[in-house]
């Protein structure tokens, strides 16, 4: 029964993913053994930017987040992201797949983190941020994070660039 509920994100996903002018569908497979995109676990959170697919899965028995390459139809290894001491959620992927960014809760404090998969390494761009956070994305580029904050004691917008340094935004048009 799980099967059947991810056939509609699988069609999105192969539509997005697609290499030629137009849009064609294209299967995933059913993994049970949890190597490909679908699995008996719960995939949640997918963002799809070019040809991969970031999401998170319970796989191990816990939140981890998850990189799948739809041109070559595999998942992709994300060394040093995922951390048994933390639960990740709503991962998004910079065009190119260079940088994927998720909000990690660890000792209940729940930060933005930034990863970048050709240094491997693993930023926390919000660990001066003496507030609640929720709900990164990235830009297709990657150089900029935005995000939910509620360091005004409502949900704000803040932008951050890849250094963990907020940015200015125009608040009025020129």
């Amino acid at each position: 029964m799980k099967r059947s509920r991810f056939i509609p994100i699988i069609s999105l996903v192969s539509l997005l993913c697609g290499c030629t002018n137009y849009p064609r569908l294209m299967n995933f497979p059913f993994d049970p053994g949890g190597r490909s995109l679908n699995s008996p676990a719960d995939e949640l959170t997918p963002h799809i930017a070019g040809r991969y697919v970031v999401f998170v899965s319970d796989r191990q028995g816990r939140q981890d987040v998850y990189l799948f390459d739809g041109k070559n139809r595999r998942l992709v290894d994300i060394p040093g992201l995922n951390r048994l001491d933390a639960i990740a959620s709503h991962p998004a992927i910079s065009q190119d797949g260079r940088y994927i960014v998720f909000t990690g809760t660890q000792n209940g404090e729940t930060d933005i983190y930034l990863y970048n998969r050709e240094t491997r390494q693993l930023r926390n761009l919000t660990d001066n941020l003496q507030a609640q956070v929720r709900n990164p994305t990235i830009s297709a580029d990657g150089t900029t994070v935005a995000f939910e904050s509620s360091a005004n004691g409502q949900w704000d917008i803040l932008v951050y660039d890849t250094n963990g340094k907020p940015l200015q935004v125009p608040t009025s048009p020129r």
